[in-house]
């Protein structure tokens, strides 16, 4: 564990990296600090409007392009537009958010957080030099991932296990996608991060009056999101082992470093099965 902030960040210089969801908190940060130490940062958002305005606040080379992890059909259409990428991070996500469906009919938490990241990532694994970096949450710990019923066709919803199954996923799969790169051979690493709890707008949409509130109340207490984001660029940027967990020391703050995931994130067998679940969910697979 150390004191590492952004301020030591290594240049990234000569390096193209991807962020996605970057035109607001973490990711505007993540974004904004990388293309400060040199790299050319393409920002890959849903809304070009709102993601033009956070560039504006941004120095060096950064380049908006449209990206709705909700719709598979801009996936593969951002993912064509890719030459090379040097680091890819998977940040965009959604919490705890009522019931809803994704243009290919998923349920829309593990359909942006964990399906649309899936497929992207595997489109662009060839054109990948460095690692792939996905932001996961300790909401993970809530998590339980349903191979039966992963889009929530039979269960009741709930909001909030939603999220926990979504964050989860984005473990299980940074595990599997890392077993899969050394199979391979591939030096490419795969890496998993997460904020401790930074105030961003991604609180702002959760599903009722009564966790709208209680989130309302808990960014008071939080952290911001340049300390947020102080993760995920430790992970993205610092030599570490493949299938690394990078987070605060004491899980919502504290020195940034090695991080502890539940049980059920370090189950290698359910990490695959999730796998080949999404690849035929997606229709996209391992393409090393």
């Amino acid at each position: 564990m150390s004191d590492w902030t952004a301020a030591d960040l290594p240049t990234f210089a000569g390096r193209t990296v991807i962020v996605t969801g970057a035109n607001s908190g973490l990711g505007e940060v993540t974004a904004r600090e990388l293309a400060r130490v040199g790299a050319k940062v393409i920002v890959a958002v849903r809304n070009l409007d709102k993601g033009n305005a956070a560039v504006t606040g941004m120095t060096g080379d950064v380049e908006v392009r449209k990206l709705d992890l909700q719709d598979l059909s801009s996936v593969r259409a951002f993912a064509d537009t890719i030459d090379a990428v040097d680091v890819l991070v998977n940040n965009a996500g959604i919490m705890a958010v009522p019931y809803a469906q994704t243009v290919d009919g998923f349920e829309s938490q593990i359909g942006t957080n964990h399906l649309g990241h899936f497929a992207l990532t595997n489109l662009l694994l060839p054109k990948i030099s460095e690692r792939v970096v996905t932001v996961s949450s300790m909401m993970h710990l809530i998590g339980k991932i349903s191979l039966k019923d992963l889009n929530w066709k039979s269960r009741p919803y709930s909001a909030w296990l939603a999220y926990g199954q979504s964050k989860l996923a984005n473990l299980l799969f940074t595990k599997e996608l890392q077993r899969r790169l050394d199979a391979a051979g591939s030096t490419v690493l795969a890496v998993a991060a997460h904020p401790g709890y930074s105030a961003t707008n991604l609180q702002g949409h959760a599903a009722g009056k009564i966790s709208s509130t209680l989130m309302s109340l808990g960014n008071k207490l939080a952290t911001d999101a340049d300390f947020g984001a102080r993760q995920t660029l430790f992970a993205a940027s610092q030599p570490l082992p493949g299938d690394s967990f990078i987070g605060p020391k004491f899980g919502m703050a504290g020195p940034t470093g090695l991080s502890a995931r539940s049980p059920l994130a370090s189950n290698a067998k359910t990490a695959t099965a999730l796998w080949d679940l999404s690849e035929q969910l997606v229709g996209v697979g391992f393409t090393l």
